[in-house]
Parts: structure tokens; sequence; C-alpha cells
């Protein structure tokens, strides 16, 4: 039994060496290589560009792969790549907390430059107080309007319900709106109210054990929403492509979705401009949408970590490589100058709804949210529940689970 423990072990030993050095395999092979993930083949080509000018510039090759987001996470988590291990990724942040709660990603200093990124873009890749990313572009939904029922966007919540029932009345259109989904694309609404998912820690920083959504202020803009849903003028079933159909069709004047959904407006020729969210009260601040935020994260499991910092602060934080990042792919630049420079209608619109967007929860807890949240909208629609006692029931089932 002795013989058999000590070689289970040794084979035990052996293993967790060979997880270990993996990741340094391709050192050895190739020192002067930095291996870069990225999942969005729309960069691909400005990255393979800048790559060559940072071989040109550092002596050292980049080589960029097209890989699969659930396959950057997981081999990060596992920090067991082999012969593919990257040195940089590319990740939405909302992917950062399981890396970061794991180490398996490298904190990075952004020194003077950091005060040429948007604020809310390095807010993203915060946690816990200390940056992981340094970000490359933002996305966030905006407030689309049909352009050829009104000559601007409403400016309150009230007043957008008015012209909407002015138009059905008018048989111009037939609902206010669709709701893609009653969570993300409408929490411009919850926070246009006073909402908020979680509290925060001294440090800013989000406390996953504060969960804020049974508070007056989301509670008041599920209510909203509601009230719509019980005068018919936002249908009760949630369909993402219903809700767009209802825009792009002229059968709605509002619609609450982001750039995706560029192409198929202007496929259908619908009229439309996008615009900040409605406030609640004249001259009250606009309801925010959620920030995803893109940016380029370091493994520290690299042996080449130095050299990758190198590229993403030293190299890459430039405003001309930023420029061209932006004018090849087209999200919203996270370096100031860029986003601030941006002149299509399409982008100002975009820019004009998120310049205060809230970034999306990476910590752990919120991956609990999602289902309680769609439950509690459900059960509000449908009535059910009040909004406030489906609010504390998410509330509850959040809680009982994060623990």
């Amino acid at each position: 039994m002795k013989r058999l423990i000590k070689t289970l072990s040794v084979c035990l030993l052996v293993l967790m060496l060979v997880l270990t050095v993996s990741c340094t395999k391709k050192e050895s092979k190739t020192p002067d290589k930095l291996t870069f993930w990225v999942y969005d083949t729309g960069r691909t080509e400005v990255l393979n560009e800048l790559g060559k000018k940072f071989q040109a510039e550092f002596g050292v090759a980049v080589e960029i792969s097209t890989v699969d987001l659930g396959q950057i996470r997981n081999q990060f988590l596992l920090a067991s790549g082999g012969e593919e291990c990257a040195d940089i990724a590319i990740i939405p942040h909302d992917n950062l907390g399981a890396l970061v709660e794991n180490g398996m990603v490298t904190e990075i200093n952004l020194g003077s430059k950091k005060s040429s990124f948007l604020e809310p873009a390095l807010d993203g890749f915060n946690y816990n107080g200390k940056l992981y990313g340094v970000p490359l572009a933002v996305e966030n939904i905006g407030f689309f309007y049909n352009t050829s029922m009104m000559s601007a966007p409403p400016e309150t919540w009230d007043e957008a319900v008015t012209i909407a029932e002015n138009l059905i009345k008018a048989g111009k259109a037939e609902v206010m709106m669709g709701l893609p989904d009653a969570t993300y694309n409408a929490y411009p609404v919850y926070d246009g109210f006073g909402g908020a998912i979680f509290g925060k820690k001294a440090d800013g920083s989000l406390d996953g054990k504060q969960v804020l959504m049974a508070e007056p202020g989301f509670v008041a803009g599920l209510e909203f929403l509601t009230a719509q849903v019980k005068k018919k003028l936002i249908p009760e079933n949630i369909d993402w492509d219903g809700a767009h159909v209802l825009f792009e069709s002229g059968k709605a004047p509002y619609c609450m979705t982001g750039p995706w959904a560029l192409n198929r407006f202007k496929e259908a020729k619908i009229p439309y401009a996008v615009a900040k969210f409605p406030s609640v009260k004249k001259g009250g601040p606009a309801g925010n949408p959620f920030l995803g935020v893109q940016g380029m994260i370091i493994s520290s499991v690299s042996p080449r970590k130095l050299l990758a910092q190198s590229f993403a602060v030293d190299f890459m934080a430039r405003e001309e490589n930023f420029k061209a990042i932006f004018q090849a792919e087209g999200r919203p630049s996270a370096w100031k100058s860029v986003f601030d420079a941006a002149t299509d209608s399409d982008t100002r619109g975009f820019n004009a709804a998120g310049v205060k967007a809230v970034p999306m929860p990476s910590i752990p807890e919120m991956g609990y949210v999602w289902d309680a949240w769609v439950a509690a909208a459900a059960l509000a629609f449908s009535g059910e529940r009040s909004p406030a006692d489906a609010l504390r029931n998410a509330k509850a089932q959040i809680e009982a689970v994060a623990k």
C-alpha cells in the first residue's frame, strides 16, 4: 500500500510539473515571438499590420491567431495551452473576474498613458482596485427612434410614452416598443430610475454581497416597464427578434438596441437616428446602458510577461494605433481622442448614449443575476407578482447561491 501511495504521489507530481511547464515549452523554441489570441476576426488584419510595426521597432514577431472566446477563457484558466499557449489575448471585460480570482492574468500599469483612456473603459478592467487589461474598444446600446414619426427624440420617459400613445391613436404605430429582453437591453430604464445591481466596497469596486435589486430605484424601473406592458404599449412576450421587427417595420417608434442592429435597419430602409436614453425628469440625468469593454490581457504564466507589457502598453497604447483599430473595425474606441473625434452619426449617437455607461459587472456573482432577473420581470409583466415582490424574490435567489 505504501508503495502504491508513493507511486501515485510521484505520478501526481509529474502531472503537475507537465501542466506548469507546458506554457513555457514554446519559449525554448520561439523566445523572440509573442503569441496573441483574438476571438473577433474584425481586428485580425489590422493587428497583423501592427504586429509587423512592433517587430520592426522592437525586433520581436507577434503571431496573431483567431481563437474561440470559450477556448481563450478555458486555456487561460487551465494555464496549460502547450504549444498553443498565448502571451496576450483580447477578451470582453465581463470574462475577467474568474481569471483574476484564479491568478491567471497580470496586473497592468499604464503609467502616464492612463489619462488617455475613457474612464468607464478602465473601470471595466478594474478588479478589486487593480487594472488587469488595456482597453481597446467600448460597446453599448443606444435609443433608436423613427425620424419620420418625430423630429427629435423624447427627453423623458413620460414624453416617450405620450408620443407613442398619440402615434397609436393616429394609426401611425401599433406599440411604443418591444423589449429585446427585460434585463441587458432594458438596463437604461432601471439605471435612469436610480437602480443598481450591486453595491460598492470602500475602494469603489463592486461588492457581490450587496445585492441592490430590491431597492427603490430598481423597483421603480421595473414598475415603469410593467405599467407600459399593462397598457399594451410594450408587448408582454419578450422577443429579441420581434422587438427589432416592430421597429424596422414601422410598427413601433422606438427600439433599445446596439450597433449589431444597424445593418438590418438600413436594409429595411427605416428612417432612424440613435440618441441617448430618456431621463425620468426633464433636465435630469439620462438613463445609462451597460458598457461592454474589449481589451488586452496578459497571461500571468507567460515567460514573456515583460515583453507582452511592452507590446500592450509601450507600443499599442498610442493614438495612431487606436485610430487604425477604429478605422478597421468601427466599434467606439477606448482612447479618448479617437472616441471624441467620431463623425459618423450612428457612432456619435452610441457615444452620446454611452458617455456614462455602466461597465457590465465582471464579478462572479453576476453569473447568478441573469436568470433571477429574467424571472422577476416575467412575474411582474404577467401580474403574478408585484415588481417589488418579484425583485425581492430575485434578490433572495441570488444571495442564496452567491454565499
